[in-house]
């Protein structure tokens, strides 16, 4: 339980700019299992944020922009700068690709999908609406199991890099056990609350497809890597996050 609590308060750390507890050692070893828990956390923030801005008058657009602004300063911007390396290895081509991602410096393909990403998100959040609120916590919560997968299932491409212990201290299918037990705790709620039938479809088709992403995504991006870095769990993340935005996006005009 102990080990749990200080992978916990390290995942806090690591995941975030917010205040840990005091007086709790944290451990950086096997953070990632606990990522999930703080997408949830750190969506909610943002969802308390919309609501927020929306009560003082705020149109959506306005609204969109100071939510995704606000996410990036909450995560410290760690996953968009593994985004745009990321873009910038696939880029460069296999030959220069490793060398492409280690650059600091970041290229035309890294903006571009910095662009493309941005630009996907706040359409999302418009056309979502009031529903933004939901989309918001669920989409951060499947964003953070990507790069569990690819943690567990890729080799790592740079062994000296930063976010080789992620790879080093993983568990197998352990390290799921905390995003399932959340999951089970989303689905139970949504019968307890009992919500309309129609919501209910729209949230599990968007579950659905959040879990059906998290493993997508990271798989192709591994495969075209021929493995995962630190970076590309950041790419993972970022762009399951927003495609389950933008699938949200479109499936509510449906329902």
């Amino acid at each position: 339980m102990q080990t749990w609590l200080s992978d916990l308060v390290g995942a806090w750390i690591f995941y975030s700019i917010l205040p840990a507890p005091k007086g709790l050692k944290p451990s950086f070893k096997s953070i990632a299992r606990f990522a999930p828990l703080i997408g949830i956390i750190l969506g909610s923030i943002q969802s308390a944020l919309w609501i927020f801005s929306n009560y003082f008058g705020w149109s959506y657009i306005s609204s969109s922009l100071i939510v995704i602004a606000f996410g990036a300063f909450l995560t410290g911007g760690i996953h968009i700068d593994g985004l745009m390396d990321t873009f910038d290895g696939l880029g460069a081509g296999p030959k220069r690709c490793k060398e492409a991602m280690k650059d600091s410096r970041i290229g035309a393909s890294g903006i571009q999908a910095l662009l493309i990403i941005i630009l996907m998100q706040i359409a999302s959040l418009i056309s979502l609406g009031e529903m933004a609120i939901f989309a918001l916590p669920i989409s951060s919560f499947f964003g953070r199991c990507a790069p569990i997968w690819a943690i567990q299932s890729f080799p790592y491409l740079q062994p000296n890099g930063t976010s080789f212990f992620h790879r080093e201290n993983r568990n197998g299918i352990k390290d799921f056990i905390p995003a399932i037990s959340i999951l089970i705790c989303i689905l139970m709620s949504m019968i307890f609350f009992s919500i309309g039938l129609p919501l209910q479809i729209y949230l599990l088709s968007s579950i659905f497809f959040g879990i059906v992403l998290s493993f997508a995504i990271p798989e192709y991006l591994g495969r075209r890597l021929g493995g995962h870095s630190g970076d590309s769990y950041g790419a993972s993340l970022v762009i399951v996050e927003t495609l389950i935005l933008t699938i949200m996006g479109f499936t509510l005009k449906i329902v």
